[in-house]
């Protein structure tokens, strides 16, 4: 067991072993997280369980307020070419008639180009 677990980082025994969510090691004690494998990266889904990508195109599925503005994005407005990005709003994107702003993932649906 020990074979597929990585060695120390502070003492580099190979005598490593997994204590629930934590890495451990008998030798000098030290605890640590295992990294995420590379494959692990967070994806971004839309309303309905899909995959979205930088340049997607996009429809909203609800009326959405414009913060500071008496603006509102319609329900089916079209947004082309879409950029993600990390945090709340984890889209980017320049919706026509109002500008660039940021979105929730949760209220788009991804659309065929």
């Amino acid at each position: 067991m020990t074979d597929t677990l990585p060695p120390c980082p502070e003492c580099a025994s190979t005598l490593t072993y997994q204590m629930d969510a934590l890495l451990t090691c008998p030798e000098c004690g030290h605890e640590w997280e295992q990294a995420a494998p590379s494959d692990a990266v967070h994806k971004v889904r839309d309303s309905v369980g899909n995959v979205l990508r930088d340049g997607d195109t996009v429809t909203v599925i609800k009326d959405l307020k414009v913060k500071g503005s008496s603006s509102v994005v319609k329900v089916g407005t079209k947004v082309r070419g879409i950029r993600l990005v990390e945090g709340d709003h984890d889209i980017d994107c320049k919706i026509p008639g109002i500008g660039q702003m940021g979105l929730k993932s949760e209220f788009v649906k991804k659309t065929a180009s």
